[in-house]
């Protein structure tokens, strides 16, 4: 499938890489997840405020953030589980658009379903792995994304990702500022057909390697 690096070097932006069907089959999938392991609110490190967004993960290790600080832990914060498995789709897309034979540890699940929900500018640095590109994928609402460089006051661009788009960053683009400015609700239907997801909104997937290769 062709990709564009809008965003600059380093980056594949791959268009509707998903059809329908497969993100309802992913959405299903997801929702076992969830489940499994209950979506939570992150906090700020220290200030210990809550952010706009809930989380969770599925891999052997999860992103989480807290008053401690961020971090991977094996175990869910609330739960004291283990993280549920990979599904074998999201492992696909992983080795479909990278060149990367080892596998993400984990894919790190944030749900937009808010209005005011937003991500500010941000690098993905806590995994040593950081030759390796992060893979993520767009379900439901489209949203406003802006990625700047390794500098966060340096200039951005800002492009619309719409639900089964996926964005692969590595390289020279692997530690570049990114966030997601707004969710354009209502724009997609998908996650309000689904029960799990009745609210609606928008979910992003990421997909990212943590220990070094």
């Amino acid at each position: 499938m062709a990709s564009h690096n809008i965003l600059g070097e380093g980056t594949a932006y791959h268009a509707e890489y998903c059809d329908r069907s497969a993100q309802t089959g992913l959405l299903a999938a997801l929702a076992e997840i969830i489940a499994e392991a209950p979506f939570f609110v992150p906090r700020m490190p220290r200030t210990n405020v809550p952010w706009s967004i809930r989380m969770t993960n599925c891999g052997t290790l999860g992103w989480v953030s807290d008053k401690n600080g961020y971090r991977y832990q094996p175990l869910h914060p609330e739960t004291g589980r283990a993280w549920p498995a990979l599904p074998p789709a999201l492992l696909d897309l992983w080795h479909d658009v990278t060149d990367c034979p080892p596998v993400p540890e984990c894919c790190l699940i944030n749900y937009y379903d808010k209005p005011v929900s937003k991500m500010g500018l941000h690098q993905d640095r806590d995994e040593a792995a950081l030759d390796v590109p992060v893979v993520s994928l767009s379900l439901g609402d489209s949203a406003v994304f802006r990625m700047g460089g390794a500098q966060r006051r340096g200039k951005t661009r800002s492009m619309r990702l719409h639900s089964g788009d996926v964005l692969v960053f590595g390289g020279a683009a692997r530690l570049n500022f990114h966030g997601l400015d707004r969710v354009l609700a209502g724009s997609s239907a998908l996650l309000a057909e689904q029960p799990a997801f009745a609210g609606g909104g928008r979910l992003n997937l990421t997909l990212r390697r943590v220990a070094p290769v």
